[in-house]
């Protein structure tokens, strides 16, 4: 049988606190209608924040004031003040905190207080196992991959970091967050030298095949290709004319296509200045007319290149 919650009001061993109500002013705007629990709860918690009480019994009036907020960001910072002057174990506390990860995932105050957590253990606990899982229940999550990120590059987790967003991309090729990830990984690990970056193009090249419209995939194709020159990458040059001509009119793959065309441009190919406005021309009219505006910009900034080369 659950416990009867107690009011703090009617518990005994705080009849020597008085509490402090929440001051909205003489003129309050639209009152939040607090809950009896709720407002009861953070009016001895204002006196203990008052009064500056380092106990057991405040600690544990934070976690109520958590439960019933969890993204009250005092309450947190207050818990980590007791917590040293308690000496709490970490340990237990990190299971506190996982418990409330598990309610309420993309809460940022929880994920900052368990980084601090951890910053104070000097170990990573189980910090892959619950950002995996975490981003088992949703892929996206911003607050587990900057967590995990934070880890990662704390404790140098990264011996199978690409397996595991390898496993990832080939669930959901379209996962951006993974997409991210690998550039993140590769690029603090190896880096992107000549043989890692044949690597990833052959990696996202097999994946944009499958689904040439995936923007994810593009955008980190380009992300390897800002390494270098774009010119620099005949393949990938011939990759696109292959989807091309297999009648693929992908936005994102034109896209690359005026990259590439714009970067050719400047070095003083002027093929490349004809080329760049007739697929200018094609997304402003035709396979991207969403951003036709932007697709014109483009378009007189490969005229301007003309007129400068003719001059």
């Amino acid at each position: 049988m659950d416990e009867v919650y107690v009011l703090y009001r009617d518990r005994p061993e705080w009849k020597d606190v008085q509490p402090v109500p929440q001051d909205d002013g003489p003129y309050p705007v639209v009152q939040i209608a607090y809950s009896e629990k709720f407002r009861d709860c953070y009016d001895y918690f204002r006196a203990i924040l008052k009064s500056d009480e380092r106990s057991e019994r405040a600690f544990k009036l934070t976690a109520d004031a958590i439960d019933l907020n969890t993204a009250n960001y005092t309450a947190w910072h207050y818990r980590r003040i007791l917590l040293a002057d308690l000496k709490k174990d970490i340990r237990e506390e990190i299971k506190f905190v996982n418990a409330v990860i598990a309610e309420t995932p993309k809460n940022y105050q929880v994920w900052h207080h368990r980084q601090v957590l951890l910053e104070r253990l000097n170990e990573p606990a189980d910090v892959l196992e619950l950002t995996a899982k975490v981003l088992d229940d949703d892929a996206k999550n911003y607050h587990a991959w900057q967590h995990r990120q934070w880890g990662i590059q704390c404790f140098k987790l990264w011996e199978h970091e690409l397996e595991f967003v390898d496993k990832l991309i080939r669930v959901d090729l379209r996962n951006n967050s993974a997409w991210n990830q690998r550039h993140f990984v590769v690029k603090r690990t190896t880096g992107f030298t000549d043989p890692v970056i044949e690597r990833e193009l052959l990696y996202t090249t097999s994946f944009i095949r499958r689904a040439p419209n995936n923007e994810s995939a593009w955008n980190y194709l380009q992300g390897i290709m800002s390494e270098r020159n774009l010119r620099d990458f005949p393949n990938v040059k011939v990759f696109c004319d292959e989807l091309l001509s297999g009648s693929i009119r992908s936005p994102f793959l034109l896209a690359l296509q005026v990259d590439i065309a714009e970067d050719e441009a400047t070095a003083g190919d002027q093929a490349a200045i004809d080329r760049g406005i007739e697929i200018c021309t094609a997304l402003a009219t035709k396979d991207d007319t969403i951003r036709r505006n932007y697709w014109s910009y483009r378009q007189r900034r490969f005229e301007a290149l003309r007129q400068g080369q003719a001059s």
